[in-house]
C-alpha cells in the first residue's frame, strides 16, 4: 500500500473519532469533499512522498496538508478547527501497512477567500515501509 494513503486513512479516522474535532465539524472529514459538502468541514489537501533508503530500510518523508473550511463571518471557527486538528494529531498513530516513526506539525496558514475561511495545516511524517 502507498505509505501516504496509509497515513491519510489513519488521519481521517483519527479526526472522525476525536471529540474536539467532531464537536466542531461532526463527521465531515473527507479525502475529497463531495460537491454537496456544507462548511464547516475538513479535507485532505496536497500530499507528497520522498522515498529514502537507509541501512536497508525502505521508508521516507511524507508531507501532508489537512484543510479546515468555514463560512462564518469571523475567523474564530476555522481557527478553532485548526487547533482541534493539531491537538488530535499529537496522539500516537498506528498505521495498517507502514510504521509511522514520527508526525510533526510544520505550519498553519490562514486564508480568506470571499466568504470562505480556510486553514491549511501542514504536517511532516517519517514512515518505514513494511
Amino acid at each position: 500500500m502507498d505509505p501516504v494513503l496509509d497515513l491519510q486513512g489513519a488521519i481521517i479516522a483519527r479526526l472522525r473519532a476525536d471529540a474536539g474535532v467532531t464537536a466542531l465539524v461532526g463527521q465531515k472529514v473527507y479525502d475529497v469533499p463531495p460537491a454537496s459538502a456544507v462548511e464547516p468541514y475538513i479535507s485532505i489537501g496536497p500530499t507528497s512522498y520522498q522515498e529514502e533508503y537507509t541501512d536497508c530500510i525502505v521508508g521516507g518523508e511524507v508531507f501532508i496538508q489537512v484543510d479546515a473550511w468555514s463560512t462564518q463571518p469571523a475567523q474564530s471557527e476555522v481557527r478553532a478547527i485548526a487547533h482541534a486538528i493539531r491537538t488530535a494529531m499529537r496522539a500516537d498513530f498506528t498505521l495498517m501497512n507502514t510504521a509511522l516513526v514520527s508526525l510533526e506539525h510544520w505550519r498553519t496558514d490562514y486564508l480568506v477567500d470571499g466568504t470562505s475561511k480556510h486553514a491549511s495545516i501542514r504536517f511532516t511524517g517519517y514512515v518505514e515501509e513494511q
